[in-house]
C-alpha cells in the first residue's frame, strides 16, 4: 500500500469516526429535548417545586444550579490563575513543580462522589455547615482547581516568548509583562477552560447531593449561603429515585432539557466572546 493512499485511508477513518462521534451526540441530545421540550413552561421553568401534588416547577433549583457555580468559580478562578501563571512563568523545573503538577493532574482524576464525601466530612460535619449551598461550592471549587489550573498554565505557555521579549525590551517588569501581555493574550484559552468546568459543574450531582442536599428554601431566589441548595441535576436525580409526586417523568424529563439548554446556552456566551476577542488579539499580532 503507498503512502498516499494509507494517508487518504487514514483520513477517511478518522472523517468516520468524527462523524459516528457526532451522531451519537446529536442523537442523545435531541432524545432529551425530543421528551424534555413539550414539559417546558414558564411556570414549570420559574415555579416552585412540590414533593407531592403535581404540577410543581424548578425555578429555586435552576437559581441554585446558577447560585452555587457562581460562588465556586468566584473561589476557584483567581486560585487556578494565580497557580497556572506560578507555574509557567515564575516556577523552576524540581521536585516542588513536579509535585505539584503529579497533586493537580490526580486531583483531577478523583471521582466526583469521592469529592462529595470528602466536603461532607469537612464541611458539613467536621465545620458544622450543614447541608448547605457554600459547603456544596467549596466542594465543588475542588472539582474545578485542578482543570482551571491545567488549562491556565498551558495557555500562559501557549503565548509567543517574543511577545515577552518585545515588552521586556520596552522597560516593562516582568510583572507588568504578565499581566498586561501575557495573561490578556491567554485568555482565549483560559475562557474555554472556564466553559467546560462550568458546564460539568452545571450537571453534577454527587458532590451536591452529599453537601448542599436535597432539599431548597421556601423563596425561589434565596442569597442565604447557609440554607440547602438542591441543584437541577439533584432534582432529576431525586424525582426518580425517591420522588413521590405523580409527574416525576415529565418533571424528570423536563429538567433534563432544560439543563441540556442551559449549558449549551452558557457555552455560547463563553465561546463567542472568546471567539472574538481571539480573532482581535490575532489581528493585533500581524
Amino acid at each position: 500500500m503507498s503512502a498516499k493512499v494509507f494517508d487518504k485511508l487514514a483520513t477517511l477513518l478518522m472523517w468516520l469516526a468524527g462523524i459516528v462521534i457526532l451522531g451519537i451526540l446529536a442523537a442523545f441530545l435531541l432524545f432529551i429535548l425530543y421528551k424534555g421540550v413539550p414539559v417546558l413552561s414558564w411556570d414549570f421553568i420559574f415555579g416552585k417545586s412540590s414533593d407531592i401534588q403535581a404540577g410543581g416547577g424548578v425555578g429555586a433549583q435552576l437559581f441554585n444550579s446558577f447560585y452555587i457555580l457562581l460562588l465556586s468559580l468566584l473561589v476557584s478562578i483567581p486560585l487556578a490563575i494565580g497557580a497556572g501563571v506560578y507555574l509557567a512563568e515564575y516556577a523552576h523545573d524540581n521536585k516542588l513543580t513536579d509535585l505539584i503538577r503529579l497533586s493537580t493532574e490526580s486531583l483531577a482524576t478523583v471521582p466526583s462522589i469521592v469529592l462529595g464525601l470528602f466536603g461532607m466530612i469537612i464541611f458539613v460535619n467536621a465545620l458544622g455547615m450543614g447541608f448547605s449551598i457554600i459547603g456544596g461550592a467549596l466542594t465543588l471549587m475542588l472539582l474545578n482547581l485542578p482543570v482551571l489550573v491545567r488549562v491556565t498554565e498551558e495557555a500562559v505557555r501557549n503565548v509567543p516568548v517574543h511577545y515577552r521579549e518585545a515588552s521586556l525590551a520596552l522597560g516593562a517588569t516582568k510583572w507588568q509583562t504578565i499581566w498586561r501581555v501575557v495573561l490578556p493574550n491567554s485568555l482565549p484559552g483560559i475562557i474555554t477552560g472556564i466553559t467546560l468546568t462550568a458546564g460539568r459543574a452545571l450537571g453534577e450531582t454527587a458532590i451536591l447531593i452529599f453537601t448542599a442536599g436535597t432539599t431548597v428554601g421556601r423563596q425561589i431566589v434565596n442569597f442565604d449561603v447557609t440554607s440547602a441548595g438542591e441543584t437541577l441535576a439533584v432534582h432529576l436525580w431525586y424525582v426518580m429515585a425517591v420522588g413521590l409526586v405523580p409527574d416525576r417523568v415529565e418533571i424528570a424529563n423536563g429538567s433534563g432539557a432544560l439543563l441540556v439548554i442551559t449549558i449549551l446556552i452558557l457555552n455560547l456566551l463563553f465561546t463567542i466572546p472568546s471567539r472574538i476577542l481571539q480573532r482581535k488579539l490575532g489581528a493585533g499580532g500581524h
